[in-house]
């Protein structure tokens, strides 16, 4: 059996719109199994007889989907539009009603807003700000319907409460850091201050009961690890081109997914070449660089592998650093109706997390959806390597591959680590500002020479803050040893200090 979806709507206002739900519902794994949708455009021509047939399919509906904007629609003799009309006919038969409201910039018809206001008095209404938007609200509205009915045992990972996880467990401190880059990223319109539970639900991230679902743990939890193990992200360095030992360098970083994002992809960084140059123009101290990966690609890759992951796979993500690649894995499968071949073209977003993939959108880690494989071609061909590689094995692992560049540097620039930037940036801006114009255009290395041990672990913790002993060995060129009492030499005069455990914590320079 299948439930019959009647989605209502003014029909010129949400063309588009409704024929895309329509074929989201049918196609997909889950939604497609339970329900069917009636569309009134898809009825043949000759067979509408307007009142007769869309209050009969309203009769013979199982769910009244209700999409309202801002305009009220064609009226009949009485002043009521065919929209009302068939909501009035679901509400009359007591049929089961999800609504949803267009929070978009414009004006809204009084007799629109005066509908919407009787809708609200009735059942609870979700708003909503393009179709992505309401697709994910849909998604959520049907999958919790699911749950209920006890039609399915196990509800995607995306709109389960499976996890147990309650609001004590998330931070506060992190909603609010959330909520106000969101309102300065994407004008999203919560208050700074608003309670946990209204940005959840504004998130479609905790149901009517009051249970809130697992992505939120990933988003804001205080300790996501402690609910999905897995979600953790591995990273490493192999000094040859396939893996083997010893490794360069390994990592294990935990914490919510922008945490995860941001430490997995100052791995990458961290660890690539950059070309530095000398600075013949200009009015600043600062001197030309160019890492040899886009970072744009690099961030890019490392995101949709956290976002799009399978999360019920006791799998990691793992970002391996190989001499003449960067591979980025993702544990899972692409999505259903989804090719490798589709990737590299414009292709429409499916997103295997709807939920975690909007909140990601709202704090600028996602862009425009469907867009972020195009970007990091476009964005790989301007930096003149390789466009990015796509590859799904038969262990339903599903990773992107961007080449390293073989080629040498320009003439005149000189191929050094990020840290030795970092160092040389810190160094121009503090002590060549304000001499002449000769000391400034001086060599790179001959700069980077002149810096003290303590001053490169300095330099190098600033821009690399979790880095730990043996990679300061490599990166400073002093042995384990020698690093360990650099550091506690800083940490006792009070310019560093260590935050967190031993372990996977980070490094703050106070001075």
């Amino acid at each position: 059996m299948k439930y019959r979806i009647f989605i209502s709507s003014v029909q010129r206002e949400f063309a588009k719109e409704r024929k895309a739900l329509a074929s989201y519902i049918r196609k997909d794994a889950i939604l497609g199994r339970f329900f069917e949708v009636f569309l009134f455009e898809e009825v043949p021509a000759q067979e509408r007889k307007a009142d007769g047939v869309y209050l009969a399919e309203v009769d013979d509906c199982d769910i009244y989907l209700g999409i309202f904007g801002h305009t009220y629609g064609n009226v009949d003799s009485r002043g009521v539009s065919a929209t009302e009309r068939e909501y009035r006919r679901a509400a009359a038969k007591h049929k089961y009603r999800i609504c949803f409201v267009d929070k978009s910039a414009g004006e809204t018809d009084q007799r629109e807003a005066a509908f919407i206001s009787r809708v609200n008095d009735d059942v609870v209404r979700k708003g909503f700000v393009g179709y992505d938007d309401l697709r994910t609200a849909v998604y959520a509205a049907l999958a919790k319907h699911l749950e209920d009915k006890g039609l399915i045992n196990v509800l995607p990972f995306d709109a389960a409460k499976t996890a147990g996880v309650a609001i004590k467990d998330l931070s506060v401190a992190k909603i609010r850091d959330f909520i106000r880059t969101a309102r300065e990223k994407r004008q999203f319109s919560l208050p700074v201050n608003s309670s946990v539970e209204k940005l959840l639900t504004a998130l479609e991230l905790i149901d009517d009961y009051g249970n809130v679902l697992n992505p939120a743990a990933l988003l804001f939890g205080k300790r996501p690890q402690k609910f999905f193990v897995a979600s953790e992200v591995k990273c490493a360095q192999f000094y040859a081109d396939r893996v083997s030992k010893p490794m360069a360098d390994h990592q294990i970083y935990m914490g919510d997914v922008f945490e995860l994002a941001d430490q997995a992809t100052r791995f990458v960084m961290s660890h690539i070449s950059n070309w530095v140059g000398t600075r013949e123009t200009g009015d600043t101290a600062e001197v030309p660089t160019k890492f040899e990966l886009p970072y744009d690609a690099v961030k890019e890759a490392i995101v949709n592998a956290i976002v799009h992951r399978d999360y019920t796979s006791n799998a990691s993500v793992q970002v391996m650093l190989f001499k003449d690649r960067l591979e980025v894995w993702s544990p899972g499968s692409l999505p259903h109706g989804m090719t490798i071949g589709k990737l590299s073209k414009t292709h429409k977003s499916v997103p295997v997390n709807p939920l975690l993939a909007r909140a990601m959108y709202l704090k600028g880690y996602i862009e425009k959806s469907g867009t972020g494989t195009e970007d990091m071609i476009a964005k790989c061909k301007e930096w003149g390597v390789p466009v990015p590689e796509w590859t799904e094995d038969d262990a339903d692992d599903f990773r992107v591959i961007l080449k390293r560049p073989v080629s040498e540097p320009d003439e005149g620039k000189t191929m050094v680590k990020p840290m030795v930037k970092t160092m040389v940036n810190t160094m121009v801006k503090s002590r060549v500002k304000s001499s002449v114009e000769s000391r400034v255009k001086s060599s790179v290395k001959r700069r980077a020479r002149k810096l003290s041990s303590t001053e490169k672990i300095i330099a190098y913790l600033t821009a690399n803050p979790s880095a730990a002993a043996h990679e300061l060995s490599i990166a400073v060129k002093l042995s384990v040893r020698g690093v360990e009492w650099h550091l506690k030499a800083l940490v006792k005069s009070g310019k560093l200090r260590h935050v967190g455990p031993s372990r996977g914590g980070h490094w703050e320079v106070l001075s």
